[in-house]
C-alpha cells in the first residue's frame, strides 16, 4: 500500500479576475467615476470572495470507481482558491494512488482516519489537528461537484451572514450552507432533482431528520470553530445530520439553497441514498417504524446533551422536551408536535406519528 501524502504547503490566495471580465476607463479611473460606483463596489465584493480560500474536506475509502471524476469536478471549479484536505480510513484499492497523481498538480493533503465508519471520518476530519481554521466544504468520494458550487455557497453564506449580522454584530456567526443536488446512477444519468421538503430548518426539525445533505455542506470560519470545540462525538450516526443540529443549536445561520449544486450518484455503496423514490421512500419509512431511526435520534440528541453548554436556551428547552416526553401513545405524539418536532413531509411526518405513538422514535 502506498505511504501517506505528504502535506502540501498551501499557497497565499492570489488576486484572481473572473473570466471574461473586461476593463475600460470606468475601471481604470474608479475613484473619479461616480456613475461606476455600483459595478466597481460589485467587482471589488467579487475579487474578495475569490480571495477567500476554501479547504476541501473529503473522507474516502476504497473509491477509487467514482474519485478521478469526483476530483475532476473539483479542479474545474470556478471558484480559484482552494485546497483538499483527505482522511483515508485505510483504503485497500487504488484510492491513494489516484490522490497522490492529483497532489502532483493540485494542493492536497493526506491523514488516516480512525477506522470507524463514513460520519467519524468526516468528524475526526474536521477536528483534525492539521486542518487549517477557515471557509471549509465538505466532499464525498463518489459524486460530481457542478463549476459553480463553490463560488455559489461562498454568497449564500456571505448573504447569511450579512442578513444575521444585525442581530449579533459584535459576535462571529456560525454558517452552515447546504445546496441540493441532482440525483444521478452509477453512470451519471439524471434520476430526478432533490427536494428538502415544507419544513423550515431550525432546532427542533433536526431533531427528527437531516435537511443538509453532506455532500454540499460548506461552514464558514465560526462554524468550523465550533464543530471543533464540540469534538467528535461517540454515538453519531450521520456527520451532516450531526453539524446541522449543533450549528442550529447553537444559534447559527442555516442557509438551505434550493439550487443544484452536486450530482449526488446513486450506487450499492451509498451510506443512504437520495430521499426521492419509492425503493428511498420505503427504507426510510421502514426505518422509523423498526425504531432504527428513533435509536439514531436518541443517540443524537444525547450527544448534543452532553454539550449543552454551547447551545442556546431556547435550544436545551427543546432538547429536554424531547428527553422528557413520554414514551409512546398520544401524549408523545402531542409532545414533539408541540416543540415542532417533525419531519418535512405530510407522509414522513405521519409516519414519525406513527412511530411515536408506538414508542418506535
Amino acid at each position: 500500500m502506498p505511504g501517506p501524502l505528504r502535506p502540501v504547503s498551501r499557497p497565499a490566495p492570489q488576486p484572481v479576475i473572473a473570466r471574461g471580465a473586461t476593463f475600460g476607463k470606468g475601471w481604470r479611473d474608479v475613484k473619479g467615476c461616480a456613475s461606476q460606483e455600483s459595478a466597481c463596489m460589485a467587482g471589488r465584493v467579487k475579487m474578495r470572495q475569490n480571495d477567500q480560500h476554501v479547504t476541501i474536506v473529503m473522507a474516502t475509502r476504497n473509491g477509487e470507481a467514482h474519485l478521478p471524476e469526483q476530483l475532476a469536478s473539483i479542479a474545474a471549479q470556478s471558484h480559484p482558491s482552494w485546497s483538499l484536505f483527505v482522511s483515508d480510513d485505510g483504503s485497500t484499492d487504488r484510492t491513494r494512488e489516484i490522490l497522490d497523481a492529483f497532489g502532483k498538480r493540485h494542493p492536497v493533503s493526506l491523514v488516516e482516519g480512525p477506522g470507524r465508519g463514513a460520519a467519524a471520518n468526516f468528524l475526526s476530519a474536521l477536528c483534525h489537528p492539521d486542518l487549517a481554521p477557515g471557509i471549509t466544504a465538505l466532499a464525498d468520494q463518489d459524486d460530481v461537484w457542478l463549476k459553480g458550487k463553490l463560488a455559489r455557497g461562498l454568497r449564500r453564506m456571505a448573504a447569511a451572514e450579512r442578513k444575521m449580522g444585525g442581530a449579533q454584530p459584535h459576535a462571529p456567526l456560525p454558517v452552515i450552507y447546504a445546496g441540493e443536488s441532482m440525483l444521478a446512477d452509477g453512470a451519471l444519468n439524471t434520476l430526478s432533482q432533490s427536494k428538502s421538503g415544507r419544513t423550515r430548518p431550525g432546532f427542533a426539525p433536526s431533531l427528527a431528520q437531516n435537511l443538509f445533505a453532506g455532500h454540499s455542506i460548506m461552514l464558514n470560519a465560526p462554524a468550523l470553530d465550533l464543530v471543533r470545540r464540540s469534538g467528535v462525538p461517540e454515538r453519531v450516526s450521520w456527520h451532516d445530520w450531526w453539524l446541522y443540529q449543533l450549528i442550529a443549536g447553537c444559534g447559527g445561520a442555516l442557509a438551505l439553497d434550493p439550487t443544484p449544486v452536486v450530482i449526488y450518484r446513486q450506487h450499492g455503496g451509498n451510506a443512504l441514498g437520495g430521499a426521492r423514490g419509492t425503493a428511498a421512500g420505503k427504507r426510510r419509512l421502514a426505518m422509523l417504524l423498526s425504531g432504527e431511526w428513533g435509536r439514531m435520534m436518541q443517540d443524537h440528541a444525547l450527544a448534543l446533551k452532553a454539550r449543552e453548554a454551547l447551545l442556546t436556551r431556547d435550544a436545551r428547552k427543546t432538547l429536554d422536551g424531547f428527553l422528557d416526553a413520554p414514551e409512546f401513545g398520544p401524549a408523545r405524539i402531542l409532545a414533539l408536535r408541540r416543540l415542532g418536532i417533525r419531519r418535512s413531509s405530510r407522509i414522513g411526518d405521519a409516519a414519525l406519528a406513527a412511530a411515536a405513538a408506538f414508542g418506535r422514535i
